[in-house]
């Protein structure tokens, strides 16, 4: 069974950093591309990044470009997230999807998210 369990999340104020983690489980974690999608409150799913399976290969939203790092490591079959910069409008949840592929996003397996919130 998949298993992908998101950490990392809080309240941090404007400007600020915060780097979230993802757990993987129940799968061959370095076959699969990986991604970030999140939610802000009252609006709809925005993908934010994917990185391909081996993690040479990354992809941003415009959104985020410059300020998020996406990256994995295959060993301890983890995928993070560095945020930096933080502003109020990055406050969402943010959801670990696992791809079908080695790359792109195909999402097939969602955690079930962590609650970033910025503000001051």
């Amino acid at each position: 069974e998949v298993q992908l369990v998101e950490s990392g999340g809080g309240l941090v104020q404007p400007g600020g950093s915060l780097r979230l983690s993802c757990a993987a489980s129940g799968f061959a974690f370095s076959s699969y591309a990986m991604s970030w999608v999140r939610q802000a409150p009252g609006k709809g799913l925005e993908w934010v990044s994917v990185i391909n399976d081996g993690g040479s290969i990354s992809t941003y939203a415009d959104s985020v470009k410059g300020r998020f790092t996406i990256s994995r490591d295959n060993a301890k079959n983890t995928l993070y997230l560095q945020m930096s910069s933080l502003k109020s409008e990055d406050t969402a949840v943010y959801y670990c999807t696992k791809s079908s592929y080695g790359t792109g996003w195909s999402p097939d397996s969602w955690g079930r998210g962590t609650q970033v919130t910025v503000s001051s």
